[in-house]
């Protein structure tokens, strides 16, 4: 089986969700004998490609012209398209991203194929109908339903290619296997498109506000919850996430409330983001936060409650006021830098 992910840029820097899905290809590749091959799209994104051969891969494909600098889901789609049909993968994987989101339906519908979005999981499983693949397994996708109350398993019907996409903190990045004898071949592809065929005209990157941040790519969290009890004791989380140099951010009652912007809000309506450490601090772990968080690497929890649900995903766990904890933590942290 061949097996391509579209990989995501802006502005010549790395979405590293782009990597969490190579690291979901290459397990893939490693549990049903398959090849994969990256693909890198846009305009003066060679060093990009460049950069991506280091990782295990058949190849890297390189697609650049001047009508994709800017991303429009008419020019990604229609260059995308010409891509899949010459190279014919079985399986096109992406990363749940909010610009996959708007084009990635688009392109699975243009080729007549179907797609599985903002999977969590996916395994061989030889006694499932479905996709067979060259060793007799079948793939089958694990995707969250119900606000991440169930998880489904969801297989592909009909011919290839088939379309994926993985959730954001659903694969680590950081275990994608480098190219075992340096860097894989990159294959520039040439596109044709014409600018009648590109209906929209892209505008400025959309910021909420200034202070708008993008979690996903914090690697280390420091959550707050209804434990925070006022607006003016959020001072002191924001002075532990400065001491550990990590992010402040927050479950929802504290963003609805205006206590924090909503850029800080992690669960199902917020951001979902997958952290080396999260340090949740007064929140109960209630299903729709947990969505957001629980692919966190390091959960460290702390609950004045002893059956707060969030010492159930929590891999360590302190029963404890965090009034006390975060000035003695912060305190030990500020005299470590200086020691």
């Amino acid at each position: 089986m061949k097996i391509m992910v579209v990989t995501e840029q802006r502005q010549a820097k790395w979405n590293n969700s782009s990597f969490e899905t190579l690291a979901a290809a290459q397990q893939i590749a490693a549990d049903a004998s398959s090849i994969v091959s990256g693909l890198v799209i846009g305009k003066s994104v060679a060093a990009l490609a460049d950069d991506l051969a280091g990782k295990k891969l058949a190849e890297v494909l390189l697609v650049e012209h001047d009508l994709l600098e800017s991303y429009t889901p008419d020019g990604f789609c229609l260059a995308l398209a010409q891509v899949i049909n010459a190279a014919k993968p079985d399986l096109v994987l992406f990363p749940h991203t909010y610009q996959v989101r708007d084009f990635a339906p688009k392109l699975a519908a243009m080729l007549g194929r179907g797609m599985i979005a903002d999977c969590i999981g996916v395994r061989v499983d030889p006694a499932r109908s479905g996709v067979t693949q060259e060793n007799g397994g079948k793939l089958v996708f694990v995707r969250q339903m119900f606000q991440g109350k169930t998880a489904a398993d969801v297989i592909f019907q009909g011919a290839s290619p088939w379309f994926a996409s993985f959730q954001s903190g659903a694969f680590r990045a950081d275990l994608v296997a480098a190219h075992p004898s340096g860097k894989a071949p990159v294959k520039k592809v040439a596109v044709d498109l014409k600018p009648e065929q590109i209906r929209t005209k892209p505008l400025e990157v959309f910021r909420e506000a200034k202070q708008a941040v993008d979690l996903t790519q914090a690697p280390i969290i420091v959550a707050i919850g209804r434990g925070i009890k006022a607006p003016e004791n959020i001072p002191q989380a924001q002075a532990l996430a400065k001491a550990i140099g990590g992010e402040i951010a927050a479950s929802r009652p504290i963003c609805d409330e205006g206590w924090l912007p909503m850029d800080r809000q992690i669960g199902s309506s917020g951001q979902t983001v997958a952290p080396k450490l999260y340090l949740a601090l007064g929140i109960s772990g209630a299903i729709q936060h947990v969505v957001g968080m629980k692919g966190s690497r390091c959960v460290v929890a702390v609950n004045k409650d002893a059956n707060a649900p969030i010492f159930e995903i929590a891999d360590y766990g302190v029963v404890g006021d965090i009034f006390e904890l975060m000035p003695a933590l912060t305190e030990a942290l500020e005299k470590a830098k200086t020691a």
